[in-house]
Parts: structure tokens; C-alpha cells; sequence
């Protein structure tokens, strides 16, 4: 199945596929992800030049930080390796 780059997938499994990224916050590299950093930018966090970071689709609790009951739960990817969509 080919997916659109960028796009968030919601996975009933507690392992992320390959060409995926978990979409927990983290900072990814620039140069090394470039069409990616195209789509998302520095919405998320980074400095643009070095780095950019993905969003934290991770389930919060009550206090705002990352539930750990979901751990090994549904989770959220950013696909990577995909179809770049076209734009208008």
C-alpha cells in the first residue's frame, strides 16, 4: 500500500513499520530527511537548519505527560517513505 509522505497513521499494534516514524515528539535530521522536513517544517520544534522535530500524538494523562499504560498500545506514525503529494 503507498501512502501519501507525511501523513499520520493511527496502528493498532505496538511496533511502527518500516519507512515510519513514531510520532512521539522526537527531532529528526535535516539532510537526511529532507522531504520530509519540506512538509512538516519547524511546526513541531527544531532549529531548521540542523534539525526538525515531529509532533507527540502520544496519549497524555491528567498531568499532560505521556500516559505509560498506552506503551505497548495503538500509536501513532508519520509515513516517510511515501508518495510526496502533490500540491494545487
Amino acid at each position: 500500500m503507498e501512502t501519501f509522505l507525511g501523513s499520520i497513521l493511527w496502528l493498532s499494534f505496538a511496533w511502527t513499520p518500516m519507512g515510519t516514524f513514531e510520532a512521539n515528539g522526537q527531532c529528526l535530521n535535516v539532510n537526511s530527511n529532507t522531504a520530509l522536513f519540506s512538509l512538516v517544517g519547524t511546526t513541531y520544534g527544531g532549529d531548521g537548519r540542523n534539525n526538525f522535530c515531529l509532533p507527540d500524538l502520544r496519549p497524555k494523562n491528567k498531568d499532560g505527560k505521556p500516559d505509560p499504560t498506552w506503551a505497548n498500545g495503538p500509536r501513532a506514525v508519520i509515513v516517510a517513505n511515501g508518495i510526496y503529494p502533490s500540491r494545487p
